[in-house]
């Protein structure tokens, strides 16, 4: 039984680095408000999140190295893409952040971070928990 290197510690960290992401696209976007002809980003990796649980799912064994892998935990990635909003416009400018959104936007990936962060220390209080109760 792995304590630390197991899938749901590793979902955890591939949701924290994906909400990191999300972070600086929000803050780079923020950031540009006022330039010409910026294109507001967004990061998308929910979806990718679930693809990553399917996968936890799917565990295959190899025998050599040089086998082709196939699913496993070992291959999460945080698997986020940053895309281009580019059917919006807010400003006669070219530039299409609109910042209450973004600010929006930046509150509830601090709220998702939080939760992860929270679950984290959870776990690795419980793990503090077990250890300290079995020595006797």
């Amino acid at each position: 039984m792995e304590l630390f290197n197991n899938s749901t510690n590793q979902l955890l960290e591939t949701a924290l680095n994906a909400s990191m992401t999300r972070q600086n696209t929000i803050s780079n976007n923020i950031a540009n408000v006022d330039t010409p002809n910026y294109k507001a980003k967004k990061t998308v990796f929910s979806h990718e999140l679930e693809r990553a649980v399917d996968r936890a799912k799917l565990k295959a064994q190899q025998t050599d190295a040089r086998h082709i892998p196939f699913g496993g935990i070992g291959q999460m990635s945080d698997g986020t893409q940053v895309k281009t909003r580019t059917n919006t416009m807010y400003n006669h400018n070219g530039n299409n952040v609109d910042v209450d959104h973004e600010m929006s936007e930046m509150a509830k990936n601090q709220i998702y971070y939080n939760t992860l962060v929270d679950r984290m220390n959870g776990r690795f209080n419980s793990i503090k928990t077990v250890l300290g109760q079995g020595g006797g």
